[in-house]
């Protein structure tokens, strides 16, 4: 499909501005140099091509067919493209039944999908704007592209044909390998054009816009492989919101995965998610720069304005770019060249009178870039097109600079719409990246960093080990359906080495009194009843009873309104609520999650997920990833919790979902108390997916 030597142009036509017509066109523009067949018999001949009246007449054979057809003749289109045994079609049909279906009878999207898979042809679409190749010289669609397109080092593959249209658009200049308007994906996934770009070896830069994702065992392969290869892969994931999830799912007809889910899976392959199109295309241009290893820790930047240097200054720290600590011979190497007045620091303000300035510049960002700490150097000034001496300065400052190092350098213009495009063009053919907006610009320079990061990062550790035997009995219960009650919950996080207060039921007032000596004073005393996931709304737990008949009155007010069935556990002692569990990811399964724990899991949204198992080194990562993550390092005088506890309770519990989450629908360990001591899980829950 992508690098075909003969295309059947399904639906050609010689009128203008139709889809027949730009199809032809399109193909020839690209310089495709292959078999060209256009197909539609009411014509003879289509731009100096003979044309055939069906694909069936063609008379040799058919790598790719292009289907320019309404939806109400596609089904058969497809059917006798797939009999001549073409390997690939791309149809831009929204394959939506224009009348009612017959009782029985799948929706013409399925009837399309059935025909392709069956035939094992390749298929873009539907509802897609098509593919360009560059390496092939394929332009395989039916809308304009621009009149040049450079190849390079970039493959783009969204689901949204207008976000395809815009980034092939782009006014950078950012040269492309492959662009892909995937649409439906009804038999080619993401996936599988994602692989293709990486047996190339020709893309060393992934964007991806994605909706969904059809098959993500191969999604979560090729994203290993693109990290394995040192590919950056640059995400925009769109459904984030409840609202915005319905609208993928009307638009794309599949549904999209709860976002967390998403970023734990960006999170294991080190993909770089980006919030919208600008910081996208910033975060790209910056990638494909020849200079992309940053072995520093933080950015140093230049600026020509004081009040920029201060916003620049807010947006890093909301966009959570470290600044390079420069050293003191740094500082007094800027400091021998700044006009009176001016601060040697980091971030720099290095214009004064204007005098010399670019022999200031030139020096200072000399400095800035020796400096150990720096990993990034940005030129941050607005390049607007003024002619000299400031946007000519400025371009021979840039190029100079360029010239000059080796550490990752990039132009960043605070203002998209002020850009000078054809100055800043002659940076760019020479590879200096210019970057449009602070804000999304400061966000594709933290991208890079955290690349370096993911680069230096050791493998997943071992997870610690578990008695098979004990998987196999716990995967035994779960396999039954039934609802764990809360000490069997308990029991099972024991078993996979998670601290639980001491526990026992009863089911009867003698049993509850027996049981609280059993597991000692204080105890806590809950209701068990079946059917109630939450206790505290029920009033069904009393806390802190200190004797046997604190223990007969909380047990005779359970029992009479909530039944006999009860746990005794013993108090734990006072500590921070965190909650941990283990959900089951409608696309990727099995996932660890690490929360504000108590009431506030729910009200306030402070979660991160993962992918089991993790390792130490990752568990603490989820942790410093909550914004609550600062109380457990004690605030207001009290002693720090023992977060190292915790981390090991993580990693435990992330055994726990490898080996168990498939048979798990949901498992809610909350509240985990954290305190100086340790950590001890008092309240369990355990739904196993059967039930």
């Amino acid at each position: 499909m992508l690098e075909p030597r003969s295309v059947a142009v399904v639906g050609a036509s010689a009128k203008e501005a139709s889809l027949g017509r730009r199809m032809l066109l399109e193909l020839r523009r690209g310089g495709f140099d292959g078999a060209i067949y256009p197909i539609n018999p009411g014509y003879g001949e289509l731009e100096g091509l003979r044309c055939y009246a069906s694909v069936s007449e063609v008379p040799g054979p058919v790598d790719l067919a292009i289907v320019g057809l309404a939806n109400a003749r596609i089904e058969q289109a497809v059917r006798e493209v797939a009999a001549v045994g073409a390997g690939g079609i791309v149809t831009f049909a929204s394959l939506a039944d224009e009348e009612p279906v017959e009782a029985g009878r799948p929706p013409l999207r399925e009837r399309v999908a059935a025909i392709v898979r069956d035939a094992g042809v390749a298929m873009c679409g539907g509802n897609g704007m098509g593919f360009v190749n560059l390496a092939s010289r394929v332009r395989a669609t039916g809308f304009a592209t621009p009149d040049e397109l450079r190849p390079g080092p970039v493959t783009f593959i969204s689901h949204s044909g207008s976000a395809y249209d815009a980034v092939l658009f782009n006014d950078r200049g950012i040269g492309f390998d492959l662009v892909v308007s995937s649409g439906q994906e009804l038999a080619t996934t993401m996936a599988d054009y994602v692989g293709y770009a990486l047996d190339g070896g020709r893309t060393k830069v992934l964007a991806l816009l994605l909706e969904t994702v059809r098959d993500p065992g191969s999604f979560r392969a090729q994203l290993h492989r693109a990290a394995e290869l040192d590919v950056p892969v640059v995400a925009l994931k769109v459904g984030r919101t409840a609202s915005s999830r319905a609208m993928v799912t009307a638009h794309s007809g599949a549904l999209a995965g709860e976002h967390g889910a998403y970023e734990a899976v960006f999170d294991a392959y080190g993909v770089h998610e980006v919030r919208s199109l600008d910081e996208l295309v910033d975060t790209v241009e910056l990638f494909s720069s020849p200079r992309r290893v940053a072995t520093g820790r933080g950015v140093a930047s230049l600026h020509d304005s004081g009040g920029e240097r201060a916003l620049f200054a807010d947006l890093a720290s909301d966009a959570g770019v470290p600044f390079a600590e420069v050293g003191s011979a740094t500082l007094a190497a800027i400091d021998e060249v700044l006009d009176p007045g001016l601060e040697a620091a980091n971030p720099l303000d290095a214009w004064g009178t204007g005098i010399d300035a670019d022999a200031i510049f030139a020096r200072a960002f000399r400095a800035l870039h020796d400096d150990p700490d720096t990993a990034v150097v940005a030129f941050v000034v607005d390049m607007t097109p003024q002619g000299e001496p400031y946007s000519e300065g400025y371009l021979r400052v840039a190029r100079e600079t360029w010239e000059t190092t080796t550490k990752p350098f990039c132009v960043l213009s605070n203002l998209a719409s002020a850009v000078a495009t054809d100055e800043v063009a002659q940076l760019r053919r020479l590879g200096i990246p210019v970057l449009e907006g602070t804000e999304s610009g400061l966000r594709a320079v933290r991208h890079l960093l955290d690349h370096a990061r993911v680069r230096d990062e050791p493998p997943l550790a071992p997870a610690p080990t578990v008695d098979p035997a004990v998987r196999e009995r716990w995967r035994a219960e779960l396999s039954t359906g039934r609802q764990l009650d809360e000490v069997t919950a308990l029991d099972l996080l024991d078993a996979y080495g998670i601290p639980t207060a001491a526990h026992r039921r009863a089911g009867s007032l003698e049993d509850a009194v027996e049981a609280a000596a059993s597991v000692g004073y204080p105890i806590a005393l809950k209701t068990a009843g079946e059917g109630i996931a939450h206790k505290s709304e029920a009033d069904g737990v009393r806390l802190g009873l200190a004797d046997p008949e604190g223990v007969r009155i909380a047990y005779e007010d359970l029992s009479s309104r909530l039944g006999d069935e009860v746990t005794v556990a013993a108090m734990a002692p006072p500590g921070i609520e965190v909650a941990l569990g283990v959900v089951h990811d409608a696309t990727f399964g099995p996932m660890v999650l690490v929360a504000a724990g108590g009431v506030l899991v729910e009200l306030v949204g402070d979660r991160r997920l993962a992918i089991p198992p993790v390792d130490e080194r990752r568990a603490q990562r989820l942790l410093d990833g909550l914004r609550m993550r600062p109380i457990l390092d004690g605030i207001r005088g009290a002693p720090p919790a023992d977060v190292g506890a915790l981390t090991s309770a993580i990693v435990r519990l992330s055994v726990l979902a490898d080996d168990l989450g498939d048979l798990v629908a949901e498992l809610d360990v909350n509240p985990v108390l954290v305190s100086p001591r340790g950590v001890l899980a008092v309240d369990a829950l355990v739904v196993p997916r059967t039930s």
